[in-house]
């Protein structure tokens, strides 16, 4: 019974661990990245349909990022779905294709992302948190109707706070490492 609880908690820590880093692909870091403009719905056809169904992304060079519609009238809906997803990026449409020059770093800007790196690892603890406590109270109420004895119980409590730990610890590595790599100019 315990095993059943642990294992669907082990899972939901890992999802919140891959969750954050999907996230922190997506942050603005003076580099040019496909995975800025991941997230991206552009408005074609009566639908919303993510960019990289609508065009290629490439990166020519390290500050820029190219969008190369396979239809040239996607042009006007994916500038317009870049500008509405409020990534702070400015495209330019050339006729051909939408190029994105990335803005310098500032220190501001800098210190504006570091502190979203220290949003996005609390929010996956919270979750890896409320994994913990959706398996302590499937154990619980297995011990309450005498499925499993007491010390089976405290012994899986225990091995539940040991995968814990070690989901809590790799996420403060992961937004340590995120943030050292926002920070170096």
């Amino acid at each position: 019974m315990t095993d059943g609880a642990m294992s669907t908690a082990k899972t939901a820590f890992q999802a919140a661990i891959e969750r954050m880093d999907g996230s922190f692909k997506r942050l603005q870091v003076g580099r040019a990245s496909a995975n800025l403009v991941d997230g991206v719905l552009v408005d074609m056809y009566g639908t919303q349909q993510p960019l990289k169904a609508v065009a290629n992304v490439s990166i020519p060079d390290p500050k820029t990022i190219s969008i190369q519609p396979w239809d040239k009238n996607a042009l006007g809906p994916v500038e317009k779905a870049i500008v509405a997803a409020n990534l702070g990026l400015n495209p330019m449409n050339n006729g051909n294709s939408i190029l994105i020059n990335m803005p310098p770093m500032t220190e501001e800007r800098r210190v504006e992302v570091a502190k979203r790196v220290r949003e996005l690892s609390e929010e996956a603890k919270i979750s890896v948190r409320n994994a913990r406590q959706d398996a302590l109270n499937a154990m619980k109420r297995a011990k309450d109707n005498k499925e499993i004895a007491e010390d089976e119980y405290f012994g899986a409590e225990k091995k539940l706070q040991e995968a814990v730990d070690e989901a809590n610890k790799k996420i403060d590595e992961d937004a340590r490492a995120k943030e050292q790599d926002i920070m170096k100019i």
